[in-house]
């Protein structure tokens, strides 16, 4: 299985960098095209994991759109600690004890607006290889700190589109489970309005041949994410907004931040892995309050 993936690895990290690619040609537009000032750009910082791998943190800060924005993506290879082979045997990967080692590939975004009207966002694909396994998760939700329904509406519409042309079932079943995965617990409420997440992708079991078309769905998730996202920077980016507004944006951020460091998968992850810090803490908004 290690030799039959190698080609696939190629691929996919290459997807996820061309992804990449166009989620910042696409964000320096939209700042060269609206508000006032210097338009932002994205410092890009290469990253290294010291047990193998590495990957580019694309960071903006202060821009006229965006107040901050980071897009990563990374290839990371290595032997897994002993706390991340409990966590992925007690997921069902099979062969943590005998053969920890590891390949995972793909794109984290997360968006804080400068507008209050403008919804933050969260976007992520990845592929994950042992040589027992290996799978497709990712998804993106929408994050809001003042709700239009039509703006929840478009961004579902997205997701459900790449959904539906591989499987009716998907979308039902990834949107329930960001309702699930993105809820705080200790609030009693959602992060955001939602959207789909989904792990562990394999629809074919030992079958490598799925690999095809898990990999064809997690590049259309991918796809819709600018689709779904940037028509509704383009609606409210010009919308007055007050002191109030932006109270309740930096509150909203607070449950932002929270969720992240106390429940995020991904953030554990990452640091539990020796990944970059400051890659897998780019997630964090600029200024956020708690009251």
């Amino acid at each position: 299985m290690t030799d039959q993936f190698d080609a696939r690895k190629t691929r996919a990290a290459a997807w996820f960098r061309t992804l990449r690619d166009r989620i910042v040609a696409s964000f320096e537009a939209l700042e060269d095209s609206h508000g006032t000032g210097t338009p932002g750009r994205f410092e890009v910082t290469p990253t290294t994991r010291a047990d193998g791998g590495g990957g580019l943190m694309s960071v903006m800060r202060g821009g006229r759109v965006f107040e901050k924005i980071g897009v990563n993506v990374s290839e990371v290879h290595g032997t897994l600690g002993e706390r991340a082979q409990k966590a992925m045997a007690a997921r069902g990967v099979p062969g943590m004890d005998s053969d920890p080692r590891f390949w995972a590939s793909g794109i984290s975004l997360v968006a804080h607006m400068v507008n209050p009207h403008c919804p933050a966002v969260h976007m992520n694909t990845r592929m994950f290889w042992t040589p027992h396994a290996w799978w497709f998760g990712g998804g993106a939700d929408l994050n809001p700190a003042l709700e239009y329904a039509e703006d929840t509406a478009h961004f579902h519409a997205e997701m459900q589109r790449a959904c539906d042309t591989h499987d009716p079932a998907y979308y039902p079943r990834f949107k329930a489970w960001a309702d699930e995965y993105f809820f705080v617990p200790h609030r009693g409420r959602a992060r955001g309005v939602g959207g789909i997440f989904y792990d562990d992708l394999n629809t074919g079991g030992s079958d490598s041949d799925s690999w095809e078309a898990d990999f064809a769905f997690t590049q259309d998730v991918g796809s819709a994410f600018l689709p779904a996202f940037v028509p509704l920077t383009e609606r409210r980016i010009a919308t007055p907004w007050s002191d109030a507004d932006r109270e309740a944006q930096l509150v909203h951020r607070g449950l932002y931040a929270e969720y992240n460091l106390v429940y995020d998968r991904g953030t554990k992850f990452g640091l539990e892995t020796g990944h970059d810090a400051n890659a897998v803490l780019m997630s964090l908004p600029p200024i956020a309050k708690w009251t």
